[in-house]
């Protein structure tokens, strides 16, 4: 899971692998910068060798951010700041605002993932 800077114009189009390791990786941060030790880095984030680890990691990382949300009160869902992610507008917006963007980039990215499935599924073999 690689960033260009500046990024190539135009974009490249990522893969089914791209999209879990980014997802994975943005719920592990989003849950450690909620309520964990706030200090996870790109490198702390593991990219593994194979379909069915990546899945797997997914998963965990899905269950990580559930955790906090099963957490969180109503009190907490209007904090400004109640996520600390350095990488983005998380401690000047409320929490309920991260949680449905993160729930955007679950739904936008996961149809993605489905898609493709589905362009490679039907390609004549």
């Amino acid at each position: 899971m690689d960033f260009a800077r500046p990024e190539p114009v135009p974009p490249p189009v990522t893969t089914i692998a791209w999209r879990m390791c980014h997802l994975a990786n943005g719920l592990l941060h989003r849950a450690d910068y909620t309520t964990g030790t706030r200090s996870l880095t790109w490198d702390d984030f593991e990219i593994l060798p194979d379909a069915q680890a990546a899945i797997s990691s997914l998963a965990a990382a899905g269950e990580t951010w559930r955790t906090v949300l099963t957490g969180t009160t109503d009190t907490d869902l209007d904090q400004v700041g109640r996520s600390q992610l350095p990488w983005g507008l998380d401690p000047r917006l409320p929490f309920l605002d991260i949680v449905w963007w993160v729930n955007q980039e679950l739904l936008g990215h996961g149809a993605e993932i489905a898609l493709l499935r589905d362009l490679y599924r039907a390609q004549p073999r």
